[in-house]
C-alpha cells in the first residue's frame, strides 16, 4: 500500500527531495565561509604558534563539523590563547595543566555560568588532544583533567493549564502547527524548522528525521490527532512550491529567531511571559507527559533522539506517577495509623 507522502510533482521525484543538492551546496557553502571567516580572525592575533590552531579548524572542518560547531570551538580557543599568550607563553610546547587551570579561573571570574565554562573546557581539551595526536605536547596534560562540578537542574516542563492557555491564543494557522507539532513529537526546534515536506508521512502521523540536530542520527517520531488537524490546515493554505514544511518571507526555512519570537507573542498573549517558558520546553513537556501516561524510559530516549539513557532519566526525576502514587498510599496508611504504620520506616 502506498503511503501518503506529502509531494508537489511539479517540485519532488518520489520520496527524494530534488532541492536536496541544492540545499547541501548552500550548507556548504555556509561551513566554507564559516571556516574562512574563522581563518581571518587567527590572521589578525599576533600569536607566534598560531600555525597549530589554524591546522585544528582545517582538521574540524575536514570532519564535517557543522557551522555553529567551528564558531564554538574557535571562540574557546581563541579566548584560551589569548590568555595564554598575554600570561609570556610563545609556544604551545610550554603548555601545562596550569594554563588550563588560569583559563577556567579567568572565565568564572567574568561571570560566565558553569554550563559555559565546562563547554569550552571542553573545546579547550578537544584542541589539546589534537596537539598530543601531533606530538606538540605531552599525554599527562589529559591524564588527569579538569572537572567541574556543573548543576543537575530538572527539566521545565510547562503546566498542564498553561498549555491549555497557551494554545487558546494561537490564532495563526501556521505557528499553531509548529507549536502543537513541537509539543507532540518532541523534537528540537532546529530539527523542525528542517524538516521538508517530502519528510512528513500523513497517513501514519509520522516524521522523519535525516539527521538529529545533536547526534547527527536519523529517527521516526509521531504526532498527535490535535497535531494533524493543525498541520493539515498549515498544508491546505501554505506556498505548495516551498520544499520546507515551514519557511520564512525570502528563505528556504523559518529561522529560529523568528520563531522564539512568536512563541513569545503568544506567551504574552496568554499572561505567561513571566513564567520563564521556552521553544525547548515545549520538549519537556512532551517527556514529561509521556511519562505521566507509562511509555517506557527506552522508548521515550529514542522518540527524544537522545544518545544515552542517563539523560532521558532526568525526566523520571521530574515526574514519576508511580513513586507519587505510593508515596501518597504509603502516607495515608500512616496518617489513619493503620496496622502497619509502626512499621512504615523499616526499611
Amino acid at each position: 500500500m502506498q503511503r501518503n507522502r506529502l509531494s508537489n510533482s511539479d517540485y519532488f521525484s518520489g520520496p527524494v527531495n530534488r532541492f536536496q543538492p541544492i540545499i547541501q551546496a548552500q550548507q556548504l557553502s555556509y561551513r566554507q565561509k564559516t571556516l574562512g571567516r574563522i581563518l581571518e580572525k587567527i590572521s589578525q592575533h599576533d600569536f607566534s604558534d598560531k600555525f597549530h590552531f589554524e591546522q585544528y579548524m582545517r582538521h574540524k572542518y575536514r570532519r564535517n563539523c557543522k557551522s555553529n560547531t567551528l564558531k564554538q570551538a574557535a571562540t574557546s580557543l581563541l579566548q584560551f590563547l589569548t590568555l595564554f599568550h598575554d600570561a609570556g607563553r610563545m609556544q604551545l610546547e610550554q603548555l601545562s595543566r596550569e594554563d588550563l587551570e588560569v583559563f577556567v579561573e579567568d572565565m568564572q571570574d567574568r561571570g560566565l555560568k558553569p554550563n559555559t565554562v565546562h563547554c569550552r573546557l571542553r573545546g579547550v581539551y578537544a584542541f589539546v588532544h589534537f596537539l598530543i595526536e601531533h606530538k606538540v605536547v605531552g599525554y599527562e596534560l589529559i591524564e588527569r583533567k579538569i572537572r567541574l562540578k556543573l548543576p543537575d537542574r530538572l527539566p521545565r516542563a510547562i503546566d498542564s493549564e498553561d498549555i491549555h492557555l497557551l494554545l487558546s491564543v494561537i490564532d495563526n494557522t501556521r505557528d499553531r502547527a509548529l507549536i502543537l507539532l513541537l509539543l507532540r513529537t518532541g523534537m528540537r526546534i532546529g530539527e523542525l524548522l528542517n524538516v521538508k515536506v517530502d519528510d512528513v508521512d500523513l497517513q501514519d502521523q509520522k516524521i522523519l528525521i535525516y539527521q538529529a540536530d545533536k547526534t547527527g542520527e536519523g529517527r521516526v517520531v509521531y504526532y498527535s490527532k490535535d497535531a494533524k488537524l493543525a498541520l493539515s490546515a498549515w498544508l491546505s493554505v501554505r506556498d505548495p512550491k516551498k520544499a520546507q514544511l515551514f519557511y520564512g518571507q525570502g528563505r528556504q526555512s523559518l529561522c529560529y529567531e523568528a520563531a522564539r519570537s512568536r512563541f513569545n507573542m503568544y506567551l504574552q498573549k496568554a499572561g505567561l511571559q513571566y513564567r520563564g517558558y521556552t521553544l525547548h520546553c515545549l520538549r519537556h513537556t512532551f517527556a514529561t507527559d509521556l511519562l505521566n501516561a507509562r511509555i517506557p524510559l527506552e522508548c521515550l530516549r529514542v522518540l527524544l533522539g537522545h544518545g544515552s539513557l542517563e539523560i532521558t532519566r532526568r525526566y523520571a526525576r521530574l515526574t514519576d506517577k508511580t513513586r507519587e502514587e505510593e508515596y501518597f498510599n504509603a502516607m495515608e496508611r500512616i496518617l489513619k495509623g493503620g496496622p502497619d504504620a509502626d512499621n512504615q520506616y523499616d526499611c
